[in-house]
């Protein structure tokens, strides 16, 4: 059954206005904390604070978990200092690494000093690794077992070891020097015979990831292979932490969002829209856009190379919008599978060519059907010769079109630039000039038009 989401936040609305605190808290105490957390990023400003000193004590730093890093933020400009200390001690490694990397360092600084020893600890050697790699995503929080050790005295270390694992679900095998030597499923243990060593259930095919990989590959290998717990590594292969689902997930929609930012050429916002100021809005979208009114520029350079050509036969501007507009139309179908393709690793460079090859064949098909449609409203407007020419450009645009969404972003790729920046305006506004330039090219050819 679905949480009753719009009717519980109504009555937590109603609370608030009546100062009612002792319900409050019962309210609350019936919640998840993804429900409470989410029920408070709903509220105005003040009243978040309100609702978040009612939660339990034990609750509040994993309700603080789930906010989204702008209410976190929020959050802790309005904490007093005991307070602060209590959530952020609270917090697991991952998370807390999350919300300082999104910090100045003055603000850091002084939140570090509130930390206990061990959470310092963890916090700067995550916060070391790269900025985008699995090291500043893992938790250094697992629990790990010794192969010499019986499957009694496993499980009695697993016991007392659980509250420190954000997972036991899967258990760690290290030697001696903490190198990774097999991850085995909770359940082989509970099954196994007491007496029994480790090194017995042990197969020793295990997946891992080294320190400064990028989250992405780190995604790919938990959906590869279906992994719930990925084990982090450094270059010797001793156990540094684990990458759970939990944070994968969180990536994801991360790449999604910013994939989907780019691709409509906006800069990545790194809150909610609806918290979002105008100003930034417009920031981030101001710079593309004048990017892209210069791009067009030379579309009206090209209208106008063939001035003589459009007074000589006005009944080509008739055909100009749905011309261009399809060759940007192909470009962004292309350029979307090939993002998308190129994200999640299901395409790599190297395919380039096969990829090319295929889109061609694909793209040739359909501006072939498109041309015939569009051959008879040619017909009808001005006869056979036009019928001819639009025919022509169409097929010609749909495949230069195709041709652009499909190779930009793999040459972006290659660069080393994130191939979700081949946005769908800039492809179209590409796709707009070279549609212009071929078919006034075609026109002038096949009717004898003048030029200039």
């Amino acid at each position: 059954m679905d949480f009753p989401y719009e009717e519980t936040l109504q009555r937590i609305r109603e609370l608030l206005a009546n100062n009612d605190l002792q319900a409050l808290r019962s309210e609350l105490e019936g919640m998840r904390v993804q429900d409470i957390a989410r029920s408070l990023m709903s509220l105005e400003p003040a009243q978040q604070l309100v609702l978040f000193r009612q939660i339990a004590n034990e609750l509040r730093s994993e309700v603080f978990s789930h906010l989204d890093l702008s209410y976190q933020h929020h959050l802790l400009h309005e904490l007093e200092r005991q307070e602060l200390q209590w959530v952020l001690s609270g917090l697991v490694p991952d998370d807390l690494t999350a919300l300082l990397e999104g910090l100045s360092s003055e603000k850091v600084r002084t939140l570090l000093r509130l930390l206990p020893m061990r959470a310092l600890r963890n916090a700067m050697i995550l916060l070391g690794y790269p900025e985008d790699s699995a090291g500043r995503l893992m938790t250094p929080q697992f629990v790990a077992v010794q192969p010499q050790w019986s499957i009694s005295e496993a499980l009695d270390h697993i016991r007392d070891q659980s509250e420190r694992g954000e997972t036991v679900n899967i258990v760690f095998v290290i030697d001696s020097s903490g190198v990774l030597l097999d991850s085995l499923p909770l359940k082989r243990f509970i099954l196994g015979r007491p007496a029994e060593k480790v090194e017995k259930l042990m197969q020793g095919d295990v997946l891992s990831i080294e320190v400064n990989e990028s989250r992405e590959a780190a995604v790919r290998q938990m959906q590869h292979y279906d992994l719930e717990v990925l084990p982090v590594v450094d270059a010797d292969k001793h156990l540094l932490g684990i990458v759970t689902v939990d944070d994968i997930l969180d990536v994801m929609q991360e790449e999604t969002t910013e994939d989907f930012h780019k691709m409509a050429s906006v800069g990545n916002l790194n809150l909610s829209l609806r918290e979002a100021k105008p100003s930034l809005l417009y920031q981030k979208r101001i710079g593309w856009l004048l990017t892209l009114v210069f791009v067009n520029i030379f579309s009206g350079l090209a209208i106008a190379h063939y001035e003589m050509a459009i007074e000589a036969l006005v009944v080509l501007v008739f055909f100009l919008p749905l011309i261009i507009a399809s060759g940007g139309n192909a470009g962004a179908q292309s350029s979307t599978l090939m993002v998308r393709a190129l994200a999640t690793g299901d395409v790599e460079t190297r395919d380039w060519l096969r990829l090319w090859g295929r889109e061609l064949s694909v793209s040739l098909a359909l501006g072939v059907t498109m041309g015939v449609a569009v051959s008879l409203i040619g017909l009808w407007r001005g006869g056979l010769e036009v019928a001819l020419v639009v025919a022509l450009a169409m097929i010609c645009v749909v495949v230069v079109g195709s041709m652009i969404g499909v190779l930009l972003p793999m040459l972006l790729e290659r660069l080393k630039i994130d191939p979700a920046t081949a946005s769908t305006p800039l492809i179209t506004s590409i796709a707009d000039i070279s549609g212009i330039l071929i078919y006034f090219a075609i026109a002038v050819a096949i009717l004898k038009l003048p030029m200039g």
